[in-house]
């Protein structure tokens, strides 16, 4: 069978979308030369090249060619039905679509998603620094254009071309932008149109009024609510009402009303440019504030989305974490605080309560204060107090972190951890020699001799035995069925078992017999002044009496019972070979049903 390699489908272009451009490319640049236009044959703001920047950024490079095809013939078609012949019409419509191209290719090249709120800025920078290029490239040919066909002088022209294509494309192209990403979100977010609504009508009603005579230069009343716009819905309130604000104020400087027309000896070139720097002004003082409030919206968006994720984290901590005030003022507690302070979340929340043990309450501001002033994480040990009344060694790191307030202010992260058990540790390190040689040869968890001990006491027995021909037993026992309790009680309950055990064992015994443990439920006693082997036999029933009783962990009754091997040595001997028999004889009375001993005699 014969693969061929799929080849990859264009991007398709609908009729729809291609004829819904064209009537709007025509309708804005019919609109643009019959509402505003000097005798050069130029807009004083022309719109339609932004609305074709916008449409071609919102899709795929590879459609551009018919959109750009659709652009020159309704731009063509517009200019000759306002009045420019062919020549000029084509000329100036070419010099539209060099502008187009250069804002849209530029803008393209450095961003695959205009969309993205995390580099509007970026794009922000961008796409104006292109516009003022390709504006001054299209001005430039449109220029010679005009000027070669006699219709008007080249710097004149280009006066009038440059700012308004500017304007033209800032406005309208950012407007196309935010209406293909937002939808029904450009005429404000859901529940606070109403709200949009009355601040375009402010805008509207303002600038009427000021266009509406032509006494006094107002100009700058016009900003105020545009704004508040910008304040308080963003890009769209700034875009729809520079937009107002354009169309009311070019359409009553053209019909002769306006505090534009103050200068009566001002010509309608003069006139038009006044009307695209009132435009122009409205756009830089406007669109900073809106750039800066949708990034202080996306970076408290992030920091809302980061504090849901350090929480849920911190939820399910095992460390306590604290988020606080630079004074001290607990703001969020972690749960795992019922476990390792014994508090409630809620109760550590209380306005004034103090934990923190007196001596160490300067540790704790010092830790904090250094936090705030370098910004850094610190590291910090100190004690709390525990529910019960006792103190808890925590080992914390500070980290500063925005304020919950979402002011200029930091607040402190406090991730801490109980060691109480390592503090408890490096005290004991510091005990005196005598003390850390006896620590060496105590078993941590039961406390009686480890093997080390265990084997230093076995030589030396020995060493008795062989020199004075007297006999030694040596009673090896495990508990039965340990792991049985391990697995199905866990570990903690085995842990407390062995210690009832070896507690059971050392009340069982004299002072001079040594009991030890070796590992794990392994256990061993040395008798030296066994003479006899009924004599070791009724030390093994004792023990086995003795341990026999259940044992109570967490209040619950577990039943006990140990197995003994005994090896009864009435000849010299070594350690490895004692060890060897008592282990055997273990094995023995495990075979037997366990609960018992079985005695080796060693002759």
């Amino acid at each position: 069978m014969d693969l061929k390699t799929p080849r990859h489908r264009q991007p398709t272009v609908s009729a729809g979308d291609l004829l819904l451009l064209t009537l709007l490319i025509a309708a804005a640049s019919y609109f643009s030369l019959t509402l505003t236009r000097v005798p050069s044959g130029v807009a004083a703001m022309w719109v339609s090249n932004g609305l074709v920047v916008g449409w071609l950024l919102s899709r795929p490079p590879p459609t551009w060619p018919r959109y750009l095809v659709a652009a020159f013939v309704a731009g063509a078609a517009a200019r000759a039905l306002a009045g420019d012949g062919l020549a000029l019409a084509c000329a100036l419509t070419f010099a539209n679509l060099v502008e187009i191209l250069i804002v849209a290719g530029t803008v393209r090249r450095y961003f695959d998603d205009v969309g993205n709120p995390s580099r509007w800025l970026q794009l922000g920078r961008i796409a104006t620094g292109s516009t003022l290029v390709a504006c001054a490239v299209s001005g430039v040919l449109a220029a010679s254009a005009v000027s070669l066909l006699g219709h008007a002088p080249f710097l004149e022209l280009l006066v009038v071309w440059y700012p308004a294509h500017v304007i033209g494309m800032v406005l309208v192209g950012t407007l196309t932008l935010v209406a293909h990403r937002e939808g029904a979100g450009l005429l404000g977010r859901p529940g606070r149109r109403g709200g949009f609504a009355l601040s375009m009508l402010l805008i509207v009603l303002v600038v009427g009024t000021i266009f509406s005579q032509s006494r006094f230069p107002v100009l700058f009343l016009a900003l105020p609510p545009l704004l508040w716009a910008a304040y308080r819905h963003r890009f769209p309130g700034v875009l729809i009402g520079i937009t107002l604000l354009a169309v009311i104020s070019a359409t009553a400087t053209a019909l002769g009303h306006g505090p534009i027309t103050l200068g009566r000896d001002l010509g309608e070139t003069e006139r038009v440019f006044l009307v695209q720097v009132f435009i122009g002004t409205a756009c830089l003082l406007t669109f900073p504030v809106a750039l800066v409030m949708a990034e202080r919206a996306r970076l408290a968006a992030k920091v809302r989305q980061s504090e849901a994720h350090y929480r849920m984290l911190a939820d399910y901590s095992h460390d306590v974490v604290v988020r606080m005030r630079a004074d001290g003022q607990r703001l969020y507690v972690s749960p795992s605080s019922r476990e390792v302070l014994g508090w409630e979340p809620a109760e550590m929340l209380v306005p004034g309560m103090v934990i923190v043990h007196p001596d160490d309450r300067e540790t704790q501001l010092h830790a904090i204060s250094t936090v705030m002033a370098t910004g850094e994480a610190v590291t910090v040990a100190y004690r709390l107090r525990h529910k019960d009344g006792h103190y808890i060694w925590i080992e914390a790191v500070a980290r500063p972190i925005p304020s919950a307030d979402h002011d200029s202010t930091m607040d402190v992260i406090l991730a801490g951890r109980n060691i109480h058990k390592r503090v408890a540790a490096e005290e004991s390190l510091k005990a005196s020699p005598r003390q850390l040689e006896q620590l060496a040869r105590a078993d941590s968890l039961t406390g009686l001799p480890n093997r080390r001990m265990f084997d230093e006491r076995l030589a030396l027995a020995l060493a008795r035995s062989r020199r004075h021909g007297t006999p030694l037993a040596l009673l090896y026992m495990d508990i039965d069925y340990f792991k049985r309790i391990n697995d199905s009680l866990g570990h903690l309950a085995g842990d407390a078992v062995l210690k009832d055990f070896a507690q059971r064992l050392s009340t069982c015994v004299r002072t001079e017999d040594l009991v030890a443990r070796l590992g794990g439920d392994e256990f061993v006693m040395l008798v030296e002044d066994a003479a006899t082997v009924p004599g070791a036999e009724i030390i093994a029933r004792k023990l086995i009496d003795c341990v026999g009783r259940p044992s109570q962990v967490e209040g619950t009754d577990i039943a006990i019972t140990t197995s003994i091997g005994i090896a009864f040595c009435l000849r010299p001997t070594n350690a490895e070979e004692l060890l060897w028999y008592a282990d055997k004889a273990l094995y023995v009375a495990k075979g037997n049903g366990r609960n018992t001993f079985h005695l080796v005699t060693m002759e």
